[in-house]
């Protein structure tokens, strides 16, 4: 059984600022540790959760089958992209919620499970696919994918300073055979960097296996779609709360809240037109981190960021 420790559980929440009766989306179920804490804090409301992965959505299930029995709460489960957030729940007949929480770290159980080829620490075939129905995995990016997109998704997403050289190695290794699993790709990538910079900085594959992830499961072109969908979907006095675990995701985030808190007044103007009011609020102009306590008890806490907005004008 793979533990999952929700990371800013009891902050997420808080901020969220939950009333009893209200609607609110998890767009990132995971294991429904933020999922449960809401429904503890409702009384005749309801939460739909969204998720890709196929035994996320098990669990929710049953979850929801619990609620059902033995409370006046509601949980919805949708196996989707939260990039759908929209389309998903006007299918459900749902155009407006009060509050929406996105936990962008990838689960525990999702890392920890060998078979799911997220990590360069234990051996697998190359996959990396929170939506296992899907057909793009990391075994045909790291194969297929021509140098130059390698070292484009390399360098973008993976911050990573020796892209070409690793894209490079990778195309030699896979001219002979096919890069099969986890561990030969880690390895090509090891023998990628400069020993020097090897001896700092973590486990050399940790950049490029970020950068393969995420465009496996396309996650920020997601995020911006999901978000700007939030930012509509929610109700004036609705708050939006992101969990961010690195800075690409962080800085889309920062971004788009800043943009729709943020407005340009012609000088002179004596009344701001209600057209020109900014949508959202900020609620905290610096991200919210884990205690050093949580960051102690959970090592996957360490890079975790909150940023909340409530929305104020629906212009």
């Amino acid at each position: 059984m793979f533990e999952h420790k929700t990371v800013l559980l009891e902050e997420t929440v808080e901020y969220l600022n939950t009333s009893p009766t209200g609607t609110y989306v998890d767009a990132t179920f995971g294991r429904g540790g933020h999922t449960k804490k809401i429904l503890s804090q409702l009384n005749g409301g309801k939460v739909i959760a969204f998720d890709r992965d196929d035994t996320a959505i098990l669990e929710g299930n049953k979850l929801s089958e619990d609620v059902a029995k033995n409370s006046n709460n509601e949980l919805i489960m949708i196996k989707s992209n939260f990039e759908s957030i929209s389309e998903k729940l006007n299918e459900i007949s749902i155009d407006k919620v009060d509050g929406i929480i996105y936990d962008l770290g990838v689960s525990s159980p999702q890392f920890d499970d060998p078979t799911r080829g997220f990590s360069y620490k234990n051996e697998a075939r190359l996959d990396m696919r929170m939506d296992q129905s899907q057909e793009l995995d990391a075994f045909k990016i790291v194969n297929e994918w021509p140098y130059e997109e390698l070292v484009r998704i390399l360098f973008r997403y993976g911050d990573e300073k020796f892209a070409k050289k690793i894209a490079r190695n990778i195309e030699k290794r896979r001219a002979i055979n096919s890069i099969e699993t986890t561990t030969e790709l880690a390895d090509i990538i090891k023998n990628s960097i400069p020993a020097a910079k090897r001896r700092t900085g973590g486990h050399p594959a940790k950049k490029s296996f970020q950068a393969i992830r995420i465009a496996v499961n396309d996650e920020l072109s997601s995020l911006e779609k999901s978000l700007s969908s939030s930012i509509d979907l929610i109700n004036v006095g609705g708050r939006i709360c992101v969990i961010t675990f690195q800075s690409l995701e962080d800085r889309i985030v920062k971004q788009m809240f800043k943009e729709f808190s943020e407005i340009d007044i012609p000088r002179g103007l004596p009344v701001i037109p209600e057209e020109l009011k900014p949508k959202l609020k900020l609620i905290n102009k610096k991200p919210i981190l884990p205690t050093g306590i949580e960051q102690d008890e959970n090592h996957r806490a360490h890079s975790a960021k909150l940023r909340v907005v409530e929305k104020v004008n629906e212009n």
